[in-house]
């Protein structure tokens, strides 16, 4: 949970938090977490406070400890493996294999990760698509379950005050605006139409330069705006009253945002890569390629579609079955599998 506004504090949070409230009464758990977050959760839970000397001296544990678990799957933070304590490992993606980074790199990235499912001794990952992908470039010689993730979008209705109010019907995008949600192919969709784009998310200066480039060349500058991290009162507003939800992404091992905007019934429309057609189903329109003149196609055609078909309903009864509660409950199956061998 080191960086606000990223889905992986969003995992750890939410997760944390359903554990909590799935956990039977025989269980206990506590959470190894920096002392500055130990507030989202509740202040008589037990926590282990991390601090970064821990990556080259690990505290001691307390003898009770049973199962660890490790919610990142290159993380330095595993305790040194013992007979008595069993270690769970999540893995979320392989994305930097789908971000056309050197072969050097590459290998690189995957010894860190094989050192830490070799140290684990269950994995679970969040998609099918990352399951198949660890076992195509990995060597995973313990179980592996697939357990995906939940949504939870807090709701505010009498929120009307957002940090922007788009001055017309807008698209909307939310995540990490770096190159690898490819947010830069969108102001193509905002061109002769009567639309705004809304960008929101953890911004990379320089990625969010190249996405005004692409305004300035359709000449939609003034119908772009990139907000930055915005609160989970404005996310609320955006989903809520955007026209569209638009994500792009060239590698997800699942997809937050795209379940969150299921939630409200909008049309969704996503790209082809990694494991957004799993999560997306047939409940979301596709991207091929990202040629404007394609993505206008689908748009337009996604939208027509929607107009006349009124899926809302089956696009929020699909998104409800990401629940995390639901994804809680399996987490406590496989610790409990582990402690019965």
């Amino acid at each position: 949970m080191k960086y606000p506004y990223t889905g992986l504090f969003e995992y750890c949070h939410q997760l944390g938090l359903a554990l909590l409230e799935t956990k039977k009464q025989e269980d206990q758990l506590g959470l190894y977490i920096q002392q500055k977050d130990q507030h989202y959760f509740p202040a008589d839970l037990r926590f282990l406070t991390q601090k970064s000397l821990h990556k080259f001296l690990f505290p001691r544990l307390d003898a009770h400890i049973d199962i660890w678990h490790c919610t990142y799957q290159t993380s330095w933070y595993m305790p040194p493996s013992s007979p008595k304590r069993k270690c769970v490992l999540t893995v979320h993606d392989l994305n930097f294999l789908y971000e056309d980074k050197s072969e050097a790199k590459n290998i690189s990235y995957l010894k860190k990760h094989q050192k830490n499912i070799d140290r684990a001794d269950h994995i679970v990952v969040i998609s099918e698509f990352t399951k198949k992908d660890i076992l195509k470039h990995l060597k995973v010689d313990k179980p592996i379950t697939v357990i995906y993730n939940g949504c939870n979008v807090e709701e505010f209705p009498e929120h009307d005050e957002p940090v922007y109010r788009p001055a017309k019907s807008f698209i909307f995008t939310l995540g990490t605006v770096n190159a690898k949600k490819n947010f830069h192919t969108l102001p193509c969709l905002v061109k002769n139409r009567d639309l705004e784009l809304v960008i929101a998310g953890k911004t990379d200066p320089a990625y969010v330069a190249k996405i005004m480039e692409e305004a300035v060349k359709y000449q939609v500058q003034d119908q772009v705006k990139i907000l930055g991290p915005v609160s989970k009162e404005d996310k609320y507003w955006y989903y809520k009253n955007c026209h569209a939800f638009v994500f792009p992404s060239l590698a997800e091992g699942f997809g937050i945002p795209v379940i969150e905007a299921m939630s409200f019934g909008k049309p969704v429309f996503l790209s082809k890569a990694t494991s957004l057609p799993e999560i997306g189903a047939e409940f979301a329109y596709y991207f091929d390629d990202f040629e404007a003149s394609h993505m206008n196609i689908v748009f337009d055609t996604g939208l027509e579609q929607h107009h006349r078909t009124h899926p809302e309903e089956a696009i929020i009864a699909h998104a409800k079955q990401f629940n995390w509660k639901n994804s809680a409950k399996k987490y406590w199956e496989v610790y409990h599998s582990l402690l019965s061998i």
